[in-house]
C-alpha cells in the first residue's frame, strides 16, 4: 500500500479495460478514486477490490456520459469537489462498421461519448484546477489520430479531437500548475473491440499491447511531464520530427496572398 495521498482521481469508463486499470494503478499510488461508468454492478465490484487491496477510498458514480443530465452531474462534481486532483478522460466507443455502414444514432452516440463528454469534462476540470494551481487531466486518444486512413474516420477523428484539445489546453494551463496529457494507445486488449463487432485476436500478436503495460507506460509519461505519450512508438524522434514540422508550418498557414501554386499564368506573371 502507498500511504502517500495524492488526492482523488475521477476516471470515466472505469468499469473495465483501460479505465479500470487506471483506477487500480492510481489507487496503488495513493489516489482515492471516483469510478464513473454506466455499469454500476461492475463499478461496485471494482471499488470493493480497490478498497480491499489498497485501503484507498473508491466511490462509484454511475453515469451515462451520452445523457446530458448524467454528464452535467459529473461536470458539477469536478467543479465543486476540491479533493479531485486528476481527471482521466477514458470513456469511449467505436462503431460497428464504418461511416457508410453505421446508422445516424450510432454516429451521434460516438460523438457524444468520444467528443462532447470529454471536452466538457476537461473544461470543468481545467476551470477547477487552474485557480488552485494544481491538478492533472489525462485524455485517452489513439494512435489513429495520426493515421486516419487506417480505421474508421469517425472514431479516428474523435481521437484527433482529443489530441488537439490536449495540446491547446496544455498551452493554456502550463503556467498554472496543471498538467495535461494525451495518451495515444495502439491496439490494446480491451472490450472495445468486441463491442464494435471486431476480434482483437485477428491482429498479429506483436501489434496488440496488454492493458496493464499501456497504463504503466502512460503513467510514466505523465510523471515525466509529457503532453503527448505514445506507448508503442519505439522511436520518439519520429513524433518529435512530425510535431516540429507541424509547428514550422505555423507562420505560413494564414497569409493575405494565395500560394503561388494556386495562381493562374496571368496572376503568376503579375505577381
Amino acid at each position: 500500500m502507498n500511504a502517500a495521498v495524492q488526492g482523488t482521481a475521477l476516471i470515466t469508463g472505469a468499469s473495465s479495460g483501460i479505465g479500470a486499470t487506471y483506477a487500480e494503478k492510481l489507487s496503488a499510488k495513493g489516489y482515492d478514486v471516483i469510478l464513473v461508468a454506466r455499469d454500476e454492478a461492475r463499478l461496485r465490484t471494482l471499488a470493493d477490490r480497490i478498497s480491499a487491496t489498497t485501503g484507498r477510498s473508491a466511490e462509484v458514480l454511475r453515469a451515462d456520459l451520452t445523457d446530458r443530465v448524467d454528464l452535467a452531474a459529473v461536470e458539477h462534481r469536478l467543479g465543486e469537489d476540491a479533493a479531485i486532483t486528476l481527471l482521466v478522460n477514458n470513456a469511449g466507443m467505436a462503431l460497428d462498421g464504418g461511416l457508410l455502414e453505421s446508422q445516424p444514432g450510432a454516429i451521434e452516440r460516438l460523438i457524444a461519448l468520444n467528443i462532447t463528454a470529454p471536452t466538457l469534462l476537461a473544461a470543468a476540470a481545467g476551470k477547477a484546477f487552474a485557480p488552485r494551481g494544481r491538478g492533472g487531466i489525462i485524455n485517452i486518444a489513439s494512435v489513429l489520430a495520426l493515421a486516419p486512413e487506417a480505421f474508421d474516420g469517425v472514431y479516428s477523428g474523435s481521437k484527433a479531437h482529443l489530441l488537439n484539445l490536449s495540446l491547446s489546453l496544455a498551452a493554456q494551463v502550463e503556467d498554472k500548475g496543471v498538467r495535461v496529457q494525451a495518451v495515444l494507445p495502439g491496439a490494446t486488449r480491451t472490450e472495445i473491440w468486441e463491442r464494435a463487432g471486431k476480434d482483437v485476436n485477428s491482429f498479429p500478436p506483436e501489434m496488440v499491447m496488454e492493458v496493464g503495460d499501456l497504463v504503466d507506460a502512460s503513467l510514466v509519461g505523465f510523471e515525466r511531464g509529457e503532453t503527448v505519450t505514445i506507448p508503442p512508438l519505439a522511436d520518439e524522434a519520429q513524433w518529435r520530427a512530425m510535431n516540429q514540422a507541424r509547428l514550422a508550418m505555423g507562420p505560413g498557414l494564414s497569409r493575405r496572398e494565395v500560394a503561388a501554386r494556386y495562381l493562374g499564368p496571368a496572376q503568376a506573371s503579375a505577381a
